[in-house]
């Protein structure tokens, strides 16, 4: 198999393979947003979907010392997550595992959180309700599920703009807005959906330096201007983020199940 370039790649694989860390749309700002909201203790049980490199579920077990349960379907992703994990000296509190998730291996009812950043906006409206199902399905009554994802600001974008975000990150990505996400949840069962929307930092100069240091933004600036392959790439997704910062959001929620 010959390696993927520059241009083929999915947007988060390629920001990944520059050096970025953060490969969410609101990065720390949406993520300590969301524990903020996630009453974890050194007893909760946790599941993270779409786990990637495991830097999310490191963070939960350093901060509040639970468990986690971290997958994904993707080898690579699941070799990262295992060698960060090892490099943490987490293995006892963090199990790394390959599981699909609109069909999880879990009983119903098994954790007290689910953590999904930046997956849901990948599926079209009605896959993301059926893993939201699955979601709801696992999680202990009053058990809390955290999102991470795009909103539209306005209803939607035009069509050429559309046709330019599914290129730029090379996935089918698909937003809603913030009732649309809303409406997601409560439709799936959920009894309250907490909201918190702004800015995506993934590309923008001040998102980048928030999320990676100094050091790092310069780093993952520099890898991308190095190839004019990377280079056409990277400007692209640049401009585009930068051309739609007003129609395109992060946004969190955290959405709780009855008890």
């Amino acid at each position: 198999d010959r390696p993927m370039s520059a241009t083929e790649k999915a947007g988060h694989t390629f920001l990944a393979s520059l050096g970025k860390t953060r490969l969410r749309p609101g990065g720390v700002e949406a993520t300590e947003w969301l524990f903020s909201q996630s009453q974890l203790t050194p007893g909760s049980q946790v599941l993270e979907v779409a786990c990637n490199m495991a830097t999310t579920a490191i963070e939960i077990v350093q901060r509040f010392g639970c468990t986690v349960y971290a997958i994904d379907m993707d080898k690579t992703a699941l070799s990262n997550a295992r060698n960060n994990v090892a490099a943490n000296g987490l293995e006892n509190h963090i199990h790394v595992m390959a599981a699909n998730a609109s069909t999880l291996p879990f009983a119903d009812n098994s954790f007290d959180v689910v953590i999904n950043e930046a997956m849901l906006t990948m599926y079209a409206d009605k896959a993301k309700a059926k893993l939201i199902a699955e979601y709801y399905r696992v999680l202990k009554p009053g058990g809390r599920l955290l999102t991470h994802d795009i909103m539209f600001t306005a209803q939607k974008l035009g069509a050429g703009e559309q046709g330019q975000l599914v290129d730029v990150v090379k996935s089918n990505v698909s937003p809603m807005t913030r009732q649309g996400w809303r409406d997601l949840f409560l439709n799936c069962g959920f009894e309250q959906v907490l909201q918190q929307n702004g800015n995506m930092s993934l590309m923008s100069p001040r998102g980048l330096i928030r999320d990676e240091g100094l050091t790092g933004a310069v780093k993952i600036v520099f890898n991308g201007l190095r190839t004019s392959e990377n280079r056409r790439r990277f400007l692209k997704m640049f401009r585009f983020f930068r051309s739609q910062r007003h129609q395109l959001n992060y946004i969190a929620c955290c959405s709780v199940k009855g008890k």
